[in-house]
C-alpha cells in the first residue's frame, strides 16, 4: 500500500461551498481579521450568511470586507471591532446583530507561552483565560437568551488538540482548552430540549500565523519530543469547513460533540 505525503494528500482537497446553507441567519463570527475566523467569516458569507464579524483589530477586518465585496450569494458582513473580554464590547456586538444571532462561532484566542506549570507566570495564565475561556463564556451568555426564545440556535467554540491531550501546548493554554470543552459539554446538555446546539471544533496544526514568545525552555523542550507525530499543516480553509458544517443544519442532529479536525493526530 503507498503511504501518501500527508502535505500532497492534503493539497488535493478543493473547497465546495453549499450555495443558500446560511441564507436568511446572522452568525456571530469572532478572530474574524484572520486565519480560521476570517475563513470562516468568508465561507458563511458565500453561503448566503449576514456575518457579523469581530476582531480585537479592526482594521484586520478590511481584508475580509475587500476579500467578500464581490460576493453573489446575498451574504454580507458587518464588521465590528471589539474585545471579547470586555462587557461593553459585547453590547456593540449584539448591537449589530440587529436582534437576531441564529449561530456563533467562538475563534479568537490566543497562545500562551508554552511554559510549563513551575514556570508559568500568573500574567500568561490571566491572560490567556482572559481570552479563550471568559471571552468564550461572555458571548455564549450573551446570545442564548434569544436563542431560547426561538427555540432555535447553533454554537461552535474553538477547543484544540489541547482539550483532548497534555502534549500540544503549555500548561495555560491546555487548561484554557479543556475549559472551553467544559463549556461545550455542559451548554449541549443544558439547552438541548431547547432547540439548542453546542459543538466546539479541535484543530491540529494550522496555517493561521499565530506567534509564540518562549521564555523558558523546560515546557518547548519536553514537547518537541511530541512533534514528531504531528501531521502536516492545512490551510484555515480547512477548519473552516469543518466549523460552518458545525453550525448549519447539516449538523442537526450533533450536539456536544468535539470534533477533532486535526488530520488524525488525535488518534496517534
Amino acid at each position: 500500500m503507498t503511504e501518501l505525503d500527508p502535505t500532497t494528500f492534503a493539497s488535493r482537497w478543493t473547497e465546495r461551498p453549499t450555495p443558500g446553507r446560511f441564507t436568511g441567519k446572522t452568525v456571530i463570527v469572532t478572530g474574524a481579521g484572520s486565519g480560521i475566523g476570517r475563513a470562516t467569516a468568508a465561507r458563511v458569507i458565500r453561503e448566503g450568511g449576514h456575518v457579523v464579524g469581530v476582531d480585537i483589530d479592526a482594521d484586520r477586518l478590511d481584508g475580509l470586507l475587500a476579500e467578500v465585496a464581490d460576493v453573489e450569494s446575498g451574504g454580507r458582513l458587518t464588521p465590528v471591532g471589539a474585545d471579547i473580554t470586555d462587557d461593553a464590547s459585547i453590547a456593540s456586538i449584539l448591537q449589530a446583530a440587529a436582534g437576531q444571532v441564529d449561530a456563533l462561532a467562538n475563534i479568537a484566542g490566543i497562545m500562551d507561552d508554552m511554559s510549563a506549570l513551575h514556570d508559568m507566570s500568573d500574567a500568561v495564565w490571566q491572560r490567556v483565560f482572559a481570552v479563550n475561556v471568559e471571552g468564550t463564556m461572555k458571548l455564549m451568555r450573551a446570545v442564548l437568551p434569544g436563542m431560547l426564545e426561538r427555540g432555535a440556535g447553533s454554537i461552535v467554540n474553538t477547543a484544540s488538540e489541547a482539550a483532548l491531550r497534555g502534549s500540544a501546548a503549555g500548561a495555560a493554554y491546555t487548561a484554557s482548552k479543556h475549559a472551553v470543552a467544559g463549556l461545550t459539554m455542559s451548554g449541549a446538555f443544558m439547552y438541548a430540549p431547547n432547540g439548542i446546539r453546542i459543538n466546539a471544533v479541535a484543530p491540529g496544526p494550522t496555517m493561521t500565523g499565530i506567534e509564540v514568545t518562549v521564555d523558558s525552555q523546560h515546557g518547548p523542550d519536553r514537547l518537541r519530543a511530541a512533534r514528531c507525530i504531528m501531521p502536516a499543516p492545512v490551510m484555515p480553509n480547512a477548519l473552516a469547513a469543518s466549523i460552518t458544517w458545525l453550525l448549519s443544519d447539516d449538523a442537526f442532529n450533533v450536539n456536544g460533540a468535539i470534533l477533532a479536525s486535526d488530520g488524525g493526530w488525535s488518534a496517534a
